[in-house]
């Protein structure tokens, strides 16, 4: 008997946070589409609020011919620097202007499926669960990357990013018994960028295996080989005791925000298992790599795409 959530291919989607890396998002959709997968429900914070929205109101093709566009130069246009500010750098209501362009703010409980969007709440440290009101009021606040945007006030409460109390909200997504859990999650766990790090050479065993294959090994090939293993150990040593030189002050501060986000995300998918889990490396794009649309939505549809083919073997 074949399994039910196969059968019906219904999907509670959840999108998680990550910068320009949320693009990913459209890409997954469409690999989830294009498999026969129906998603009944969405769910995101910052960029993939952004993404969960404008799916929900059924215009996802238009948001992704509008990121197609972007480039630097439109990034910078949309950053209206806050001069008077001591919390942030950019005000963030000219981005909002330019989204609404593409799909009109309308009340999240009118969109076609049921979207939930979250914040953070910097007075209560609690996370802000947006199932109705104002679809780019919500958005606004769940992108509020601290210091960069300026956190929203709604009422009593100041808003930022989702992303810093839950990456992945996992447990916020609306589901019926038949709907399986798909999460796209774009803060893999990975190591810190660094300056590379040849791989040592095995020589012994490397001249054991041409020995296996009755070659003869001239001395001065082997002579050479182990000066190139010499240099390379040389090089590996080298650059082990000089890792510290290669992050500076912002760099630890981001590495810090980093690993928060992917512990955060690692215990919330123990708290709320998702059925199927696509994963993004952190570091496999940067936060501002917009003008990278196409090859990240393309990355994000082939690791949802893999992701599915597992899930289906498993339970074929």
């Amino acid at each position: 008997m074949p399994n039910k959530h196969i059968a019906h291919k219904h999907v509670a989607l959840v999108l998680g946070s990550g910068g320009a890396r949320g693009l990913a998002h459209i890409g997954a959709i469409e690999a989830l589409e294009e498999r026969g997968y129906t998603i009944t429900s969405i769910a995101g914070c910052s960029m993939g609020a952004i993404i969960a929205g404008m799916y929900a109101a059924g215009q996802l093709k238009e948001a992704k011919e509008w990121f197609l566009r972007v480039d630097k130069q439109l990034i910078l246009r949309m950053m209206d620097i806050n001069l008077l500010s001591n919390n942030s750098i950019v005000k963030g209501k000219r981005i909002i202007k330019e989204l609404e362009k593409v799909v009109p703010d309308r009340p999240i409980e009118s969109l076609n499926i049921p979207c939930v969007i979250v914040a953070s709440d910097m007075q209560s440290t609690e996370e802000v669960i947006f199932r109705s009101g104002s679809l780019f009021e919500a958005v606004r606040a769940s992108i509020s990357i601290p210091l960069f945007f300026q956190p929203v006030q709604i009422g009593n409460r100041l808003l930022i990013d989702g992303g810093i109390l839950n990456p992945l909200p996992l447990h916020v997504a609306s589901r019926s018994e038949d709907d399986i859990l798909v999460a796209m999650d774009i803060s893999g766990k990975d190591g810190m960028p660094t300056e590379s790090i040849p791989e040592p050479i095995d020589v012994d065993g490397k001249l054991a295996e041409i020995a296996a294959k009755g070659w003869p090994i001239p001395k001065s090939i082997e002579k050479q080989l182990r000066q190139l293993s010499k240099r390379i150990d040389d090089i590996r040593f080298k650059r082990a005791q000089d890792l510290g030189k290669n992050i500076n002050f912002f760099g630890i501060l981001d590495r810090m925000s980093d690993m928060q986000i992917q512990q955060n995300t690692i215990l919330e998918c123990r708290i709320t298992p998702p059925d199927v889990h696509a994963v993004m490396r952190q570091y496999a794009y940067n936060t501002f790599d917009f003008d990278k649309a196409e090859e990240i939505i393309a990355e994000g549809k082939r690791i949802m795409t893999d992701s599915l083919i597992l899930y289906e073997r498993a339970h074929a």
